[in-house]
């Protein structure tokens, strides 16, 4: 067998060039077991880094291994097996035509803008690899689809990402984007499809041993992994990368690389260091104690086939770890230390969807009839009709007989918009104590919501009214001018801010939005409504405009922005029916993400 690849050329940065090794031994280990390990979430934007890979891939895999890829817009219906109409009304029995999954049965499934990937569509893809069967086939040669999914993961920001389930049963995560163009040229694969394919006749017949799996399992909780799932795949690596070098079984060095590539990705922490036992002292036995009798000779017999002990294991698990750290740059030692390598949270990508039967992209069909904005599925409906042909009575003249249980009607995905609702505090008492604080937690969480793709608006009350500043938009370089100028000073109409706010989620509401509302106050209003001054009146305005608020079932965080709590604050949220967070001496980014934190409770 080849060596594994060169080091990367004098001059660029190491943990590039370990990066890109590893991305081509798990091109490898893809092409060796494709269905067994599940495929890879390449996170990845368009350009050199990403096609390099996916042409060593290609090299790789057999040349009669199918490659498919999915379209941008994918649903349940995209996936499945389907009638194929044709032949179906001709022969009176349902025959099926093989989906994309089918087709890449043996090969590759390529999937575009997996980020923006909605839970059923997963689910299916979840299905699929645990499987092996396409969705929607019956039975016959069409209904396999044993492949491995690449999934493209294009997305920049924290939040994003592939739903946890389908990430759980892909193999390996590779980051590519801090590849340089002169790394991906310079460091080939030095494995072909010949190679490969040796190392899938080899596959079947390469054990793991039982020591070898548990030191695996234990150097995996030591990551703090405990996805059983995972744990399987750094197997299956194992026994893959042992196929490739020609080893009868898996040794360490395979283990430590499987658990490199699957295992390593997942750590949510570092193995500590265990502090050195000290050696226990002994004793001198006491005058009048029986001196111990000589323990029995050992039988040569015992020990051998008996399980290892827990030391061993734990001795194999750390000699595990060892070689794991040993290939890893210290810079990115030192990141993971810091937490820098942990997992990201999926969002909902650009907002929220709903479901429709009138407007937005397709996603699948129902049974229904259609009218009043419901559009007919017609292929849906005849392919629903024709295995029932030659047992339904026809008119003379009638080739078809639909009933109503027949019919189909499409389905539409549309996204739902939120509308992100900033009420500020201008007053006197918010400027001297966290008014700047608060400019730069509502900068912060004004560009989480144009990631999102929200709409913002932006309420500031001072002196004796309420003004909206910056009406419902999406212009993020709008909402910082009006941000940066919004002054300070001035009494505090709290009720007044309130209402304003209300209207603009009332309105949203009524235009089919979500809204919510974010009131940075210390909740000590002293004008009325009206704009008169007087703290009795400015309480009960206050308090009559947040019971409106309770009643309309607004969704609203209230953030007590004052030095220290305020009861007046946690008052006015209890009232509102929202929730409450008081962050006393709290800076912007604090601010901010306690709010997003909230906030995501709420969705």
């Amino acid at each position: 067998m080849r060596d594994l690849p060169e080091p990367t050329p004098d001059g660029e940065p190491a943990d590039a060039g370990a990066l890109w090794r590893d991305a081509l031994l798990a091109a490898a280990l893809v092409a060796v077991d494709p269905a067994g390990l599940g495929g890879v979430w390449l996170q990845a934007g368009p350009g050199h880094a990403r096609d390099a890979w996916i042409a060593a891939l290609r090299r790789l895999m057999p040349a009669s291994a199918p490659w498919q890829r999915l379209p941008m817009s994918l649903d349940i219906a995209a996936l499945s097996c389907g009638p194929d109409l044709g032949l179906t009304l001709a022969t009176g029995r349902r025959v099926e035509t093989p989906g994309p999954a089918a087709r890449a049965d043996g090969g590759v499934l390529l999937l575009p803008g997996a980020e923006g990937l909605d839970r059923g569509a997963a689910g299916a893809l979840a299905q699929i690899l645990d499987t092996g069967r396409a969705p929607g086939a019956v039975h016959g040669p069409g209904a396999a689809a044993r492949l491995a999914l690449i999934a493209f993961d294009e997305s920049a920001g924290e939040g994003e990402g592939l739903p946890p389930a389908l990430a759980d049963r892909l193999a390996f995560r590779l980051a590519l984007d801090a590849v340089p163009l002169a790394v991906t040229e310079g460091t080939l694969s030095p494995l072909d499809a010949a190679d490969v394919a040796g190392a899938r006749a080899r596959l079947d017949r390469i054990d793991v041993p039982p020591a070898l799996q548990e030191a695996m399992v234990v150097a995996a909780l030591r990551y703090g992994v405990f996805s059983l799932r995972a744990v399987v795949l750094a197997l299956r690596a194992a026994r893959a990368q042992a196929a490739l070098t020609g080893g009868a079984e898996v040794g360490e060095a395979a283990a430590a690389a499987a658990l490199r590539l699957v295992i390593l990705p997942r750590a949510t922490c570092l193995p500590m260091e265990e502090a050195p036992e000290e050696a226990p002292t002994e004793e001198a036995p006491p005058p009048d104690a029986t001196p111990p009798e000589d323990p029995p000779p050992e039988d040569p017999s015992e020990g051998e086939d008996q399980p290892s002990s827990a030391e061993e294991i734990q001795a194999m698990a750390d000699r595990l770890l060892e070689a794991v750290h040993a290939e890893l740059p210290p810079e990115v030692l030192a990141s993971m230390a810091g937490g820098a390598r942990r997992g990201r949270a999926r969002g909902d990508g650009a907002g929220q969807r709903r479901l429709g039967t009138q407007r937005g992209r397709p996603a699948g069909v129902r049974p229904g009839v259609p009218g009043q904005g419901r559009r007919l599925a017609l292929t849906q409906t005849l392919a629903a009709a024709a295995p029932w042909q030659a047992l339904r009575r026809r008119a003379p003249g009638q080739r078809l007989a639909i009933r109503r249980d027949d019919l189909r009607i499409r389905r539409f995905k549309t996204p739902r918009e939120t509308l992100t609702i900033f009420a500020v505090d201008a007053s006197g008492s918010a400027a001297l104590a966290r008014l700047a604080e608060a400019k730069g937690a509502v900068e912060l969480l004004l560009a989480e919501a144009y990631r999102r793709r929200d709409l913002v608006a932006l309420v500031a009350f001072r002196g004796t009214r309420a003004e909206v500043l910056l009406p419902p938009t999406r212009a993020l370089a709008r909402a910082r001018r009006a941000l940066a100028a919004l002054p300070g000073g001035g009494a505090t109409p709290l009720g007044a801010g309130i209402d304003a706010a209300a209207v603009l989620a009332r309105d949203a509401i009524q235009r089919g939005q979500d809204a919510q509302v974010i009131l940075l106050t210390d909740g000590k209003g002293n004008v009325a409504r009206d704009g008169t001054e007087g703290r009795a009146a400015a309480r009960a305005d206050t308090a009559a405009a947040a019971a409106a608020a309770a009643r309309a079932g607004l969704d609203a965080l209230v953030i007590d922005t004052a030095p220290r709590p305020a009861r007046e604050a946690r008052a006015l949220a209890e009232a509102m029916a929202a929730r409450y967070l008081a962050l006393p001496g709290a800076q912007a980014e604090t601010i901010a993400k306690a709010a997003r934190a909230g906030l995501e409770v709420a969705r």
